[in-house]
């Protein structure tokens, strides 16, 4: 089986500063991977790479075989979907609900000058809403801007994944929300990930989260993977195991890593 994403020798240097020092990954359709690593270890570079907010200085990205290492961001944006940390930054508060949706629905169609919150739509957003349990089917006319962190993290997995994008990109989506909503927010994207068997990398800096969920772990440092773990052996990870195991791939002190150490 081909790969979904694949990235070959991904090298991205600021001034002194590897970012990302010969990324080579490869992730099958479907497969939920998990990222960990300590500030400054290249995560979010990987994503922008991936994205192409940030161009490589050497290397290859193949999404579904296809070279998209030079295509443009709008080109990407139809097949690869992120969601930031920022509830704002996912969505537009200014909008409704409904007409943020239709915004993701559309992305990658032609814009004609009809109405883009159909009938049709809308009852389709009722639906798709109505799965997350917080009550927004009944709010669509409602403003972003007056939903809550986790309201508007939700709306921003369905913009996400409303398109059948393939691939999904968490950028620490969980990391601005309290206990509760991160809770309410993870179960809903680990469901909609499997509904869609969407291949997904999920940026996190909790490494119980890290380990719950997917089916393989990386863990980046210094813009290398130092440690790529899946099946029983992602299984049987414990987070004291995973402090000794980057110690022993990275020779960093964990103690003196606060980002990494937050449970």
């Amino acid at each position: 089986m081909s790969a979904a994403l694949e990235l070959r020798d991904l090298a991205k240097a600021f001034a002194e500063v590897r970012a990302l020092d010969g990324i080579t990954l490869a992730l099958a359709p479907g497969e939920f991977v998990t990222v960990i690593g300590s500030n400054g270890a290249g995560k979010s570079s990987l994503l922008k790479a991936i994205t192409g907010h940030l161009t490589p200085d050497r290397g290859t990205i193949l999404l579904n075989g296809a070279d998209i290492t030079r295509a443009p961001i709008h080109r990407r944006a139809t097949r690869i979907s992120r969601i930031a940390q920022d509830p704002q930054e996912s969505s537009c508060a200014s909008m409704t609900i409904a007409e943020n949706l239709a915004m993701a629905a559309l992305r990658g169609h032609p814009r004609g000058l009809g109405r883009a919150v159909t009938p049709q739509r809308r009852t389709r957003f009722r639906d798709l809403l109505a799965e997350t349990g917080l009550g927004l089917q009944d709010r669509l006319d409602t403003r972003m801007a007056t939903l809550s962190g986790g309201q508007r993290q939700a709306v921003a997995l369905l913009m996400a994944t409303i398109a059948n994008p393939g691939v999904l990109l968490l950028d620490e989506h969980l990391a601005a929300l309290d206990p509760r909503a991160a809770a309410l927010v993870m179960a809903l994207t680990a469901a909609r990930v499997t509904q869609d068997r969407l291949t997904t990398l999920m940026i996190t800096h909790d490494m119980q989260a890290a380990i719950t969920w997917g089916s393989r772990l990386i863990m980046m440092h210094a813009g290398r993977i130092v440690l790529d773990v899946s099946g029983t052996e992602k299984a049987a990870l414990t987070i004291p195991g995973l402090v000794e195991r980057f110690h022993a791939v990275s020779g960093t002190i964990l103690a003196d890593d606060r980002a990494l150490l937050t449970p």
